[in-house]
């Protein structure tokens, strides 16, 4: 078994499409006609998805909306670039909500959060050596 893709639960698919694209630099790789679903292209052959909180709970699904007023829910992304404080004041720039600016970490990774238009974590950093 490998990983496949990530799917998060938004409100508005193609705010969220428009948000990802202005923050993070990511590509819309496909858009339902209905725009219920949508995916961005993460690199690596990994997409990462959005769907509609209301189709979602359509299918039965159970949980908490994802919100910015809100706390975050208990996961995050993370992307990789070679400047995180470039990325990370680009994703501010662009609406995201910065919660700790980019910092070393004891491993040598430099890291840094930023909140979406959702309120999901987005953790920007260097990759892992």
């Amino acid at each position: 078994m490998r990983f496949g893709y990530t799917i998060i639960y938004v409100d508005n698919v193609l705010d969220t499409l428009d948000f990802y694209e202005k923050a993070f630099g990511l590509k819309r790789s496909f858009v339902a006609e209905s725009s219920m679903y949508a995916e961005v292209d993460g690199g690596s052959n990994t997409k990462l998805g959005f769907v509609s909180a209301e189709f979602a709970e359509s299918n039965g699904t159970e949980f908490v909306r994802n919100n910015k007023s809100n706390k975050a829910a208990g996961f995050e992304i993370a992307f990789t670039t070679e400047n995180v404080e470039v990325a990370y004041n680009k994703a501010c720039g662009a609406g995201a909500t910065g919660l700790k600016g980019p910092h070393n970490t004891p491993w040598g990774q430099m890291v840094a959060y930023v909140r979406d238009n959702n309120g999901i974590i987005v953790e920007i950093c260097t990759e892992m050596k």
